[in-house]
């Protein structure tokens, strides 16, 4: 990876949906609050943008950060993060996942990729990357606000244009978040989305659904 041009194309690449790492299957609960009313078109906006300031959106962002540093031991972030994971589906989806990116990114680059939960799989596959450590941090929080809203316009009447309209909206939140996770801590690995937390309980107990979070 010599060039940054180089680099930001194998970042969209390992970030592009036709990358397999299933990340259609999954919607961190959202399914289940937008059957039970609580998400709608109107609102999926401000669930969007809390999930980002406060939810796994603001987590797996410090975990990319914490993960593209120099020296950084990817087994103790992966055990951190696994434990952080509050339901089932939710430690489920960041490992599959995860797993997956790290095979795919194995086979590509000849290099070895252990498990890892999905953030600290992909900090650590760009961690040689020379680019700024806030635009590989922004570039994977779009990619998985992405993911959500293609959930939303799955189960919502939500058209795909009026989805990339709220996509477009939130990437300034995004880029001011990437900003701050690119200083963070551990210690400020922490999660207040409460309610995108339970709806992901929740969804564990749906008779019927799509999605698999």
């Amino acid at each position: 990876m010599c060039t940054a041009d180089a680099a930001r194309l194998r970042l969209w690449q390992m970030l592009s949906p036709a990358f397999p790492v299933g990340g259609f299957a999954w919607s961190q609960g959202l399914e289940w609050a937008m059957d039970a009313g609580l998400v709608t078109r109107a609102t999926l906006p401000q669930w969007l943008a809390d999930w980002l300031d406060h939810g796994a959106g603001w987590t797996d962002a410090v975990l990319v950060a914490l993960s593209l540093r120099p020296g950084a031991d990817h087994r103790a972030l992966d055990d951190l993060a696994r434990a952080a994971c509050l339901s089932r589906q939710r430690l489920a989806e960041t490992v599959e996942q995860g797993t997956a990116f790290a095979a795919n990114v194995a086979a590509l680059t000849g290099t070895a990729q252990p498990p890892a939960v999905l953030p600290v799989a992909f900090g650590r596959a760009c961690a040689a990357m020379p680019l700024p450590a806030s635009e590989i941090i922004a570039a994977f929080g779009q990619s998985q606000a992405a993911s959500l809203i293609s959930a939303a316009v799955r189960f919502l009447p939500l058209g795909p244009v009026e989805g990339q309209g709220m996509l477009a909206d939130l990437q300034p939140r995004i880029t001011a978040r990437a900003k701050v996770a690119q200083d963070a801590s551990e210690a400020d690995l922490a999660s207040t989305a409460w309610g995108a937390e339970m709806a992901a309980m929740r969804h564990e107990t749906m008779t019927t659904r799509i999605f698999r979070s």
